[in-house]
């Protein structure tokens, strides 16, 4: 038993999903989005010295020394698996480490909509799931792929940094690779991909140029690819994936993302209220690309985007607002956290006790 692990049984314990560790604070854990410290004695420079090295082995020691950050996964036992982050900070040493569920849930059980299961039978194109750190992108795509590996037969390639979560082949075969351990960079990664006869490609973080131009071009060429970026909403995901290219190239980027664009699925988490059971809700925005979306992206007009969301109910999508809407209308989330997470603040503030909504008012918080 590594010297850590009593750190992390008692974030299993308290049911929480990360844990901090920094040189001169106390542990602290995150728990339903709030931090708190787990002991008061403060983590010494020895102690954290101690226990990250332990973990992560004598190459990756030195690689973090060298580079002052360092991300992997560890495997606690068969039941806890987790991500974590080395960094160097102003007082020493730090880490924080996110516990990856070993049991992937199914997007039934993550209450996601039927639509983003049905990117699941598509043979090409480019998918995103979208949304801030800790929103449960990961979640959603492991349980994404483990529908597919259990329906169809295909290659799935995954380029991550770190891997997450473990799939074990059902129908598919799967092969998992993790940035810099097994693929120098996601660029190099993608490429190779492409000579790996996939069928599906997973790209962990969609960060940079070349990766999203060479994410773009694999789904121009039948691979159907899915990727993250930190992105809020179906029109700040377009912008973004067009923005990242210099403007001389962004009118042939906009061709070519609306003939391979498949779909976006940006998600939140929101706090959910006592009396339904406490815990956090993923809420989502789904975008499923027609002929209408594809024109606006050519176009470059992503203002519209919203409208045709809203009226797209039918063929399954998903306005953000309207997600948030129907938790808070059941009583799942309160008025408060449908407002602070909304795109549009007027629809909701009006449901604000009315202290909040006068200090709303007062500080002219944007729609």
């Amino acid at each position: 038993m590594a010297y850590i692990d009593q750190f992390f049984e008692v974030l299993i314990t308290a049911g929480a999903s990360d844990l901090h560790l920094g040189e001169g604070e106390p542990p602290k854990i995150r728990r339903h989005g709030e931090v708190v410290a787990i002991r008061e004695e403060i983590l010494t420079n020895e102690e954290m010295a101690f226990m990250m090295s332990e973990i992560c082995g004598p190459d990756r020691w030195t690689r973090f020394e060298q580079a002052g950050d360092l991300d992997f996964a560890y495997e606690m036992n068969a039941d806890s698996r987790f991500r974590c982050n080395f960094l160097k900070q102003t007082r020493g040493y730090g880490a924080v480490f996110r516990l990856i569920p070993t049991k992937i849930l199914t997007l039934e059980q993550l209450g996601i909509p039927q639509a983003v299961r049905d990117f699941g039978h598509l043979r090409s194109g480019l998918v995103l799931v979208t949304g801030p750190t800790g929103s449960g992108k990961s979640t959603t795509l492991a349980a994404l792929i483990d529908y597919i590996n259990a329906n169809f037969s295909r290659h799935i390639v995954t380029i991550e940094e770190p891997i997450e979560f473990v799939h074990t082949n059902k129908k598919c075969i799967i092969t998992q690779r993790e940035v810099p351990e097994h693929s120098v960079s996601f660029p190099q990664g993608l490429k190779a991909a492409l000579r790996e006869d996939s069928d599906i490609v997973l790209v962990g973080e969609m960060r940079d140029l070349e990766t999203i131009s060479l994410a773009l071009t694999a789904a121009e060429t039948g691979l159907l690819v899915f990727g993250t970026l930190h992105t809020n909403n179906s029109r700040k995901t377009v912008d973004r994936l067009i923005d990242v290219f210099p403007s001389d190239q962004q009118a042939q980027v906009r061709t070519m993302l609306s003939a391979s664009l498949r779909g976006v699925v940006a998600q939140l988490l929101l706090k959910k209220t006592q009396e339904s059971g406490g815990g956090r809700i993923a809420v989502n925005e789904i975008l499923v690309v027609n002929s209408a979306v594809s024109a606006i992206i050519r176009e470059g007009a992503t203002q519209k985007l919203q409208d045709v969301i809203v009226g797209g109910r039918a063929q399954g999508m998903q306005f953000m607002d309207d997600a948030i809407w129907d938790v808070m209308q059941k009583g799942i989330v309160s008025p408060h956290e449908a407002y602070m997470k909304a795109i549009d603040k007027n629809r909701f503030r009006v449901f604000l006790p009315a202290d909040e909504q006068d200090l709303a008012n007062s500080a002219g918080v944007p729609n």
